[in-house]
């Protein structure tokens, strides 16, 4: 999967595409709305589980705008934000919605966290 973004990096649009990576790198993708504080404290979540584990370079990570990508929501079926989603081989492997906790993002990742 890539990304391939828009314009400045506030108004930045995501397009989710399938091209393969070389290591075949599970893609993290985080849907989000700007205005929740959920999601503002999910984020916060995922960054120290990625850190803490130092697996930063496990997921290839994608944010996505829920108002700058209604068509990338309705692709994935999300129904409320935060929503992580993990993508591998071109199939959502795992699907977390409303994250409460950096203890159930760490459940949620174990599989493919070091």
């Amino acid at each position: 999967m890539a990304l391939q973004g828009g314009r400045s990096p506030r108004s930045r649009r995501y397009v989710i595409s399938t091209v393969a990576t070389a290591q075949n790198q599970p893609g993290l993708v985080f849907f989000f709305s700007p205005v929740s504080g959920a999601c503002r404290r999910a984020e916060g979540f995922l960054a120290q589980v990625l850190q803490r584990r130092r697996n930063h370079g496990t997921f290839k990570l994608y944010r996505v705008d829920e108002r700058e990508r209604p068509d990338l929501v309705e692709r994935f079926s999300v129904g409320t934000m935060p929503t992580l989603v993990v993508v591998q081989d071109k199939l959502v492997r795992a699907r977390l919605e409303r994250p409460r906790g950096c203890r159930e993002i760490e459940r949620f990742l174990a599989p493919w966290l070091k």
